[in-house]
């Protein structure tokens, strides 16, 4: 008998976690706020359009705040989404992709589960409220980085572009994940044994900014892009930390990609 996941979500992780769970036997139904695409319209913002949404035997909420979604977006999508979920569905296993820009720190310190969140911009505050809702409800919480993939690389995009800049010294680390290994990365946290709680989702070797745009200079034989100030405009705020994996490589997932310069032949450009 098939086992049903609802997704709520389904952007550019969404698509690659559907495909995940469907290619080991799940039945998805799909969750978007305007639907269409064989996607079930629903704003999780509304407790009553949530309770109306079909049985589940796992939730997965990877959805995006929307282009340029600011403080409201983000209250509406994942406070108010996760806080109607749980109430929804007791008992139904929960996973939030979260993000680990929850953690401000700017030293370049290693950071764990453990480590103080203490996010520099109000979105991270109200993600940090989100995980909170689920985990009051026995859930998991991916907290992703910068996540990158097929059709998709901003840093990649930037060096070809000719538009990269490596801030100062260059020595911020880059955290980053692939978008496939992500969604392994769920689909084994909901069904693979391990405990309720927060895991960072991450690649296994992060590099400094001026060691990754050096590399991409010899793979690509063009110049090492200049040095320039800090971009203090970064979606995630700026923040220099390197983020572990060891408690999610503890319950036996691993990468397939542990570093990014790993998978930059399967990227298109």
């Amino acid at each position: 008998m098939s086992r049903n996941m609802l997704l709520i979500g389904r952007g550019y992780l969404g698509a690659a976690v559907a495909t995940r769970f469907s290619t080991h036997g799940w039945r998805v139904t799909a969750v978007s706020l305007t639907g269409g695409e064989g996607a079930t319209a629903c704003d999780v913002a509304d407790a009553a359009a949530v309770a109306r949404l079909p049985r589940a035997d796992a939730i997965v909420h990877c959805a995006a705040s929307g282009r340029g979604g600011g403080e409201d977006a983000y209250r509406r999508v994942y406070v108010d989404g996760c806080r109607n979920l749980a109430a929804s569905f007791p008992g139904v296993p929960l996973l939030f992709t979260s993000s680990t820009s929850v953690y401000g720190q700017t030293d370049g310190s290693t950071v764990t589960e453990e480590s103080p969140t203490e996010p520099l911009r109000e979105t991270g505050r109200l993600l940090l409220a989100a995980e909170e809702a689920v985990l009051g409800a026995g859930g998991f919480v991916a907290r992703l980085s910068g996540i990158y993939g097929p059709k998709r690389s901003v840093i990649l995009g930037k060096f070809l572009s000719g538009e990269a800049v490596i801030e100062e010294d260059g020595r911020r680390t880059l955290n980053q994940i692939h978008r496939d290994d992500a969604a392994a990365a769920v689909h084994h946290l909901l069904t693979g044994g391990a405990e309720p709680g927060i895991y960072n989702v991450s690649d296994s070797s992060p590099l400094s900014q001026r060691e990754c745009y050096e590399a991409l200079a010899r793979i690509f034989l063009r110049p090492v892009p200049p040095s320039g100030p800090r971009d203090l405009n970064r979606k995630r705020g700026w923040t220099h930390k390197r983020v572990s994996n060891a408690k999610l490589r503890a319950t036996g997932w691993e990468p397939g990609f542990p570093c990014y310069l790993d998978a930059i032949d399967t990227l298109e450009r």
